[in-house]
């Protein structure tokens, strides 16, 4: 295989809502390209980015895959990633290694949620994006109501600067080709042939039409350019080739969004879109220089095209609370900064131990991982992208996160599943390694003694945890390490030991994710499990204000146990977890014993007083006692703080408090009464509606309790067209006839042990 500089490089993430057509495109892209002698499909799994017998199954791309396609003389490195909402986190996650969004609409139902989310994320990373309508073979593309209502739809959205660099042609025979708007020619393809088009004449029916579109995007294209603008006011237009430089740079420059039409299912239009991505496409090598940490620093900043600007912010537990987390600038270098017109500069340091690594082959070698596929016959797969330097086969490097040695055998690239050996890789690229033996995703390797560290994304907390349970002793036996496994693949899955139940639990992005994974530990490891419903962590308080004393005493001859406290416990705004008091005055507790007494209450109030869960939300003063000067310690009073607390418990009206979601559901319009009417009945409470194209979106709060299984109530009220996302906003007070049923069924176990 031929060996790629950083400028004949294009790394692209395809990004989109679900079942907007990612991997299908990428198999056509592929085909076009003759890098598979026949397109792969979905369905029957030969797709090249549909690999995992998972994802085949479901129909739904779950994590990040990777390809790419030799076309006239550059090399264009492809991620295919999730469009489902709940693994949204793997398409940001894609983002670090690429220079470039390919962001697909679907044509029928034109921009949607997890579309909405992957544009803000490229946003907030400063990834120049390529909008692809996608699907415009179906008859209801622009939902019946053609072009203008699609680019209407994007124009609200994302602004004016979304513009057409083509035109699609349709007639009887559905989508068969393109109007290039830079060349002004026509491109006619064969629906379902091999991809590859040929040029014509413009159609005469939409000639004025193809006039009008591109005077508007070379109107567009000179704007914020002054030689440009004069140049057009002088001559009327733009010669091609200064628009062909001018429109890559607004591209690369975040100042225009070029929108394409396509179809991966039918093959068309896709060696005009391999095209496109070959001269407008930013290289690897324009990359602005990335701030890296030093090898003392702490702090992580970002790079900007003129100089640098603070980009990781602090992450909160939502995935939304997570979009800002990039901490790598990916937009071009042309600006006044430290980078030149290629995205080049010195590597100097910035401060606090912060440099400035330039994307270049002169640099140290340096490499980050992005992704770790966990093969049952290969083993671990490390993929990274080359941040700067050569890398060859047999490298030793060193593992700057972990603090290891290791050696790089078998370069390769990854085209799916296949791993394809090269000899070297250079400084922008993608690349693939097997067997590593300490090294996981998020880790930076590289030239011993120039130590940097790329900050990895922050990955969202888990929002689901299931109780899991082998079927069998060889299953217990084989479960921990196929699960690791499965980590080790998968940085949102979570799998430890409640210490109260001894149960083994397994935590997950939602029911479809942890399913999917139960599923991969029976085809790939052989191990059978049963989930068990998922844990709601409700939480206990108090409502009223009370007063007790524990006494503890015990005598069994030698020295004895003594202890006495009074504590007052009242309630506390939500939110406020626990706070402790003292107010013994007169040396009624000795103070060395007052922690002792505040420890016992904790450890009560951690095993709950109704059914179970934390008591959170209350003060407890301790405020009088007594001792004895011979039996009293720090045990007595701890046992006495216990017994105060129980008893203060019966008498402040305890509640049980359940954790409230907010929730975001976007579906077609015609669906918002049917979706209404189901929250409602979920106890929940529409806080508002709102139009976002053609599409509406519902607020709510609802029970975390009643969301368990939406997503599959969602899918049936909107025949999959809905999506929807939920946080955690706050605690509130259970309904007393839904307490009383989580109560007796806390307790139920505890008689059943009784008898």
């Amino acid at each position: 295989m031929k060996v790629y500089r950083g400028s004949e490089i294009r790394n692209v993430a395809a990004m989109g809502h679900a079942h907007s057509g990612k991997t299908t495109l990428i198999a056509a892209l592929l085909h076009a390209a003759k890098m598979t002698s026949t397109q792969g499909r979905v369905a029957d799994g030969t797709a090249v980015t549909a690999y995992d017998e998972e994802e085949v199954a479901r129909g739904t791309t779950m994590q990040n895959a990777v390809a790419f396609a030799e076309w006239q003389g550059v090399k264009i490195n492809l991620v295919d990633t999730p469009g489902f909402h709940m693994f949204a986190h793997e398409a940001r996650a894609a983002m670090l290694p690429v220079e470039t969004a390919l962001v697909l609409v679907n044509a029928q139902s034109g921009v949607e949620a997890v579309t909405e989310r992957v544009w803000k994320y490229a946003e907030e990373a400063n990834l120049p994006r390529i909008v692809v309508l996608n699907q415009m073979d179906s008859p209801r593309a622009g939902g019946g109501q053609g072009l203008s209502a699609l680019m209407e739809d994007l124009h609200e959205r994302w602004g004016r600067t979304c513009v057409p660099v083509q035109l699609p042609i349709t007639g009887p025979e559905g989508f068969h080709g393109v109007v290039d708007l830079v060349t002004m020619q026509a491109f006619y393809y064969e629906p379902g042939g091999d991809g590859r088009g040929r040029i014509g004449e413009v159609p005469a029916g939409m000639l004025a039409a193809a006039r009008a579109a591109h005077e508007a995007l070379v109107e567009l294209v000179a704007e914020g350019k002054d030689e440009l603008m004069e140049e057009y006011f002088a001559v009327g237009t733009i010669p091609e080739q200064h628009l062909i430089t001018a429109l890559h740079e607004a591209i690369r420059e975040d100042r225009i969004f070029p929108v394409l039409f396509a179809s991966g299912l039918t093959n068309v239009a896709t060696d005009h879109l391999l095209d496109f991505l070959k001269v407008y496409a930013p290289a690897a090598d324009e990359r602005a220089p990335m701030a890296v940490m030093g090898a003392e620093s702490g702090v992580m900043e970002s790079v900007a095209a003129n100089g640098v600007q603070e980009a990781h912010e602090t992450n909160g537990a939502a995935d939304e609370a997570n979009g800002s987390g990039l901490a790598i600038h990916v937009g071009n270098g042309s600006g006044n900064g430290s980078g030149n017109g290629a995205g080049h500069g010195h590597a100097g340091s910035l401060d606090s131990g912060i440099m400035l690594r330039p994307v270049a082959d002169g640099e140290p070698v340096a490499l980050f991982v992005f992704k770790t596929m966990s093969d049952p016959f290969t083993g671990r797969i490390s993929f990274f992208k080359v941040i700067s330097g050569v890398v060859k086969t047999d490298t030793v490097v060193e593992n700057y996160t972990r603090k290891g040695q290791e050696r790089l055998s078998h370069l390769s690239v990854m085209q799916g599943r296949k791993a394809v050996e090269v000899m070297e890789l250079h400084a922008g690229d993608v690349g693939a390694v097997a067997k590593l033996r300490e090294t996981f995703t998020g880790d930076t390797l590289g030239q011993k003694g120039a130590e940097i560290r790329v900050e990895p994304e922050v990955r969202p907390e888990p929002s689901m945890t299931y109780a899991i349970e082998p079927k069998t002793r060889a299953d217990e036996d084989k479960l921990a390490g196929a699960l690791h496994k499965l980590m080790e693949e998968d940085q949102l899955v979570r799998f430890f030991r409640d210490a109260e139940t001894h149960e083994f639990l397994v935590a997950g992005a939602g029911q479809q994710h942890i399913e999917a994974i139960v599923s991969r530990l029976k085809r790939r490891y052989h191990t059978e499990v049963t989930l068990k419903a998922p844990k709601v962590p409700y939480r206990e308080t108090i409502r009223a204000k009370a007063e007790a004393q524990g006494r503890h005493k015990k005598q069994s001859g030698g020295h004895g146990q003594f202890g006495d406290c009074k504590i007052r416990i009242e309630p506390l705004p939500r939110g406020s977890g626990f706070e402790f008091g003292n107010e013994i005055f007169g040396g009624s507790i000795p103070r060395q014993y007052v922690p002792a007494v505040e420890k016992g209450i904790l450890e009560t109030a951690l095993r709950g007083f109704l059914a179970g869960y934390p008591v959170v939300d209350f003060k407890a003063t301790v405020y009088d006692g007594s001792y004895h000067d011979v039996d009293s310690n720090e045990l007595s009073f701890k046992v006495a703080g216990r017994m105060a607390f129980r008893k203060a418990m019966e008498q402040a009206r305890p509640c049980l408090l359940e954790p409230v979601m907010k929730v975001e559901v976007e579906a077609p319009e015609e669906f918002a009464g049917a979706l209404m009417g189901d929250l409602n009945g979920r106890r929940g409470r529409v806080q508002g509606m709102l139009a976002r194209g053609r599409s509406t979106v519902i607020e709510a709060e609802v029970p975390m309790a009643e969301m368990l299984t939406y997503g599959l109530t969602l899918t049936s009220l909107t025949q999959g067209r809905g999506s929807f996302h939920m946080e955690v906003k706050h605690y509130d007070v259970v309904p007393p006839a839904v307490a009383e049923k989580i109560v007796a069924g806390a307790r139920k176990p505890v008689a059943e042990e009784d008898e």
